[in-house]
């Protein structure tokens, strides 16, 4: 299973329930990576998305405590068990989970891949990712050039759980 995030030089991912930077690429690279793929979500990451509305040519799977949440085209679990279990029927290099920060930490362990945009600027923040370069469970395996939008430099990083 993959994790796809955007952080910046503190890991942080977000504030008041959004991203901290709109990078157009990071777009990009986050739709190449994720179309016709199944994402795995929490509800309040869903509702920040045009009109609350599930991710077009994906499989969404949306995880929340919510026992009367539904939502149109997207599949609704309640318990991390319940979606593993879900996510039985899909070969697990399809799947990216895709945040927020409390689904990233209950799903980080069951993650081998992680596709890390980072942002060099450190940005006021309420939510964050964990530290993978304090982690000794991961490893860098590929990074692209660094990259600038406006004034703000970033670059994408594979880091890959250790055998």
């Amino acid at each position: 299973m993959n994790i796809i995030v955007a952080v910046d030089k503190n890991w942080a991912i977000g504030n008041r329930g959004d991203l901290l930077i709109r990078i157009p690429n990071d777009h990009k690279h986050f739709r190449e990576e994720t179309t016709e793929k199944v994402v795995v979500l929490g509800r309040k990451t869903l509702e920040t998305f045009p009109q609350g509305m599930p991710l077009k040519n994906r499989t969404n799977i949306i995880l929340t405590h919510d026992s009367e949440y539904g939502v149109k085209d997207a599949v609704i679990v309640h318990s991390v068990d319940e979606l593993l279990e879900q996510l039985k029927a899909y070969n697990g290099e399809d799947i990216y989970v895709i945040g927020g920060d409390s689904v990233y930490r209950q799903l980080l362990p069951y993650c081998d891949v992680a596709h890390v945009t980072k942002i060099d600027h450190a940005y006021e923040a309420d939510a964050y990712f964990p530290d993978l370069d304090q982690d000794p469970q991961w490893e860098i395996t590929a990074d692209s050039e660094e990259q600038t939008y406006f004034d703000i430099a970033y670059q994408f990083i594979k880091y890959e759980r250790k055998k």
